[in-house]
């Protein structure tokens, strides 16, 4: 039970960064991210979508592990997808802001020990 509450946390939140990079980059963004200058917004509007329709694939993956009925099969597709949102919430984390690292990669962290465990 608790390992599928935390699967969709991560999925819902993955649903959510779909959302603000598609939909929100020039008007949330600018309020989240402060240290990126004004101007960077509009001309990165593209690549910032293009960033959430991937945020939309991992939050998919997790999602069809609700659908998954062989056990087995439900833990390798959850841990292949948990794995994939914490290397991107590292790599996020090492190269745009810090706190990719607790908003994104940390609840897939822990969300993937309780699968593995």
């Amino acid at each position: 039970m608790i390992k599928a509450i935390l699967i969709g946390l991560v999925a819902l939140l993955h649903l959510y960064f779909m959302w603000f990079e598609m939909f929100a980059w020039t008007t949330k963004g600018r309020k989240i991210f402060k240290k990126f200058p004004p101007e960077v917004f509009e001309p990165t509007k593209p690549m910032a979508a293009n960033q959430g329709l991937y945020n939309g694939f991992l939050a998919a993956g997790l999602i069809w592990t609700y659908f998954i009925t062989d056990p087995v099969w439900k833990t390798n597709i959850a841990i292949f997808f948990l794995a994939c949102v914490s290397v991107a919430g590292i790599y996020g984390a090492l190269t745009a802001d810090k706190k990719i690292l607790f908003v994104q990669a940390f609840p897939a962290l822990i969300a993937l020990v309780f699968v593995l465990f």
